[in-house]
């Protein structure tokens, strides 16, 4: 698809015209709702084939694929009025918004596909929740760091609530380094070795041939200090303390 709509320009969107136009190759059109003017207006001004049109009709009527991206709250506000029919596709980013919610907002019949692009998106190594599958969907994703199609809204859920933990692991490397400034490291150099210690980490996950379990038990020696934090700071307690939290949440998107 060469023409793509966004409606709300947070985080979200902004990652997806980065990934789109700093991809290399022939970028798309890529048609932005004043929604989020001010990164709208930066877009538009950074990227060449990046423009912000009128109101959010616009943005659909000049789009093969229309991407909504706005917050839970405010999507009847922004999608009062917009038609969508023809021969567009429109995918739904927007959390714990079922796509029946979203078809009897704008009451239209064309595909849609909720999905969960991540802010690495913008580096196109973003592995994006699609449901359901649908092949110009996919390949859109699949272009940005890879589609991961599942067969029902049950099952998108589950990931979407794991999505959820995101902030908390970035959370979990500021107490780290709290921590270490509070026995007299220099905050700087604290936390630019936190960043680079769990930067390998992050690297060594793209190694699919080992599971998770075995990446950790690789990375611990017996009694060492690796197992001794995780079998007391992360025990059983703290496990079902987390899937209490991630139940709650599953809940909360149904």
């Amino acid at each position: 698809m060469k023409r793509i709509g966004i409606i709300g320009v947070g985080e979200i969107g902004r990652a997806i015209v980065m990934g789109l136009c700093d991809g290399g190759g022939e970028s798309p059109e890529v048609f932005l709702s004043p929604r989020g003017a001010r990164t709208a207006a930066e877009l538009s001004e950074r990227y060449e084939g990046v423009q912000v049109c009128a109101d959010n009709q616009e943005v659909v009527e000049r789009s093969e694929l229309v991407i909504i991206a706005v917050r839970r709250p405010d999507r009847h506000d922004a999608l009062d009025g917009v038609r969508v029919d023809g021969d567009k596709v429109v995918v739904n980013v927007m959390a714990g918004v079922g796509n029946d919610d979203l078809r009897q907002t704008l009451a239209t019949d064309v595909p849609l596909v909720r999905a969960i692009p991540l802010p690495a998106i913008r580096e196109r190594r973003s592995v994006t929740v699609v449901c359901p599958s649908h092949p110009e969907v996919n390949s859109f994703f699949e272009q940005m760091g890879g589609a991961l199609p599942v067969a029902d809204e049950a099952a998108f859920n589950v990931f979407s609530a794991v999505t959820g933990t995101l902030t908390a692991h970035y959370w979990y490397l500021a107490t780290l380094t709290s921590w270490a400034v509070g026995q007299g490291i220099a905050s700087d150099d604290a936390e630019h070795y936190v960043r680079g210690l769990f930067q390998g980490v992050g690297r060594s996950l793209s190694d699919e041939t080992r599971s998770l379990h075995q990446l950790a038990a690789d990375h611990e020696t017996p009694n060492g200090s690796n197992e001794r934090i995780r079998t007391t700071w992360f025990d059983s307690a703290n496990s079902e303390a987390l899937k209490k939290a991630l139940d709650d949440l599953l809940t909360d998107l149904k």
